[in-house]
């Protein structure tokens, strides 16, 4: 069993305390139960003055199709396949009190979320949720068209990106770093507060981040808890590395899907101007 000194010993040996962490969890990584679940992996980050923030991505609950005048080209989507519908289904805006989330993320933003003293982004498909000291300040920087204000403002802040037994492809962080690279972020549609549509900045594929490891491996510090590998990157560190590896050899992020038109979007630049 993991217990709460084994998470204090490590986020003790990656230098987290006072610190904004980005977090990326697999309890599963752990091969075993942690004593708590994943409230005491929170609750251990909490105790020595971490802020802890998370993606709390909400795209299947409340994205809506596109409508016809509004569809950029090179925007991730093929609108010639069908079906192509040209009725907006019926969908209720998005709340940052809705309590949902999209389930593949897993069980540790879930239970952030659910916390009273959790704050949340007002993006509708891809918001951040963070508790902890720092939390408002770094969550109220996010817009439907600033979708990674929260990673810029925590990587402003010395804040660190943790990947709990999982890799790259989980480092949503990346997608800033392509947005710097160059590339524009893909458009997706939602409801506005006042019900209509409008369009919102979202990320790419992430499957291909794996590929940077050469180049952000070094910048890690590692622990193991359990059979869980922590990796803590500075945040700031890893963005810029990441950001001009990418800006040098774009094709570099491109998935194992040869075919995958969200890669081959994003590195010709993403979305043109309607």
């Amino acid at each position: 069993m993991i217990l709460g000194e084994h998470l204090a010993t490590a986020i003790s040996c990656l230098h987290l305390t006072n610190r904004s962490v980005m977090l990326h969890t697999s309890l599963r990584s752990f091969g075993t139960v942690i004593d708590g679940g994943a409230d005491a992996i929170l609750d251990a980050l909490l105790s020595r003055g971490c802020t802890v923030m998370t993606p709390a991505f909400t795209e299947p609950q409340f994205g809506v199709s596109a409508p016809v005048d509004m569809r950029p080209a090179r925007n991730g989507v093929d609108h010639t396949a069908p079906p192509v519908s040209d009725t907006v289904p019926e969908v209720d805006p998005y709340r940052v009190d809705c309590g949902l989330i999209n389930p593949a993320l897993g069980l540790l933003p879930a239970v952030l979320v659910g916390r009273d003293d959790a704050v949340r982004g007002r993006h509708p498909l891809n918001s951040f949720a963070a508790i902890g000291p720092e939390s408002a300040e770094i969550i109220d920087v996010q817009s439907p068209d600033d979708v990674y204000g929260p990673i810029r403002e925590l990587a402003d802040r010395d804040g660190v990106i943790l990947l709990i037994g999982v890799g790259h492809d989980c480092m949503t962080a990346l997608h800033l770093a392509e947005q710097r690279s160059g590339r524009r972020m893909f458009q997706r549609w939602a409801r506005d507060v006042d019900g209509a549509v409008r369009m919102v900045e979202v990320g790419s594929c992430s499957a291909g981040f794996p590929k940077l490891e050469p180049v952000l491996g070094p910048l890690a510090q590692s622990v193991m808890v359990g059979a869980s590998r922590w990796r803590a990157f500075p945040a700031r560190q890893a963005i810029a590395v990441a950001a001009a590896t990418i800006a040098a050899q774009q094709n570099i992020t491109h998935c194992p899907d040869a075919g995958c038109l969200l890669c081959r979007h994003a590195i010709a630049g993403g979305p043109l101007d309607s």
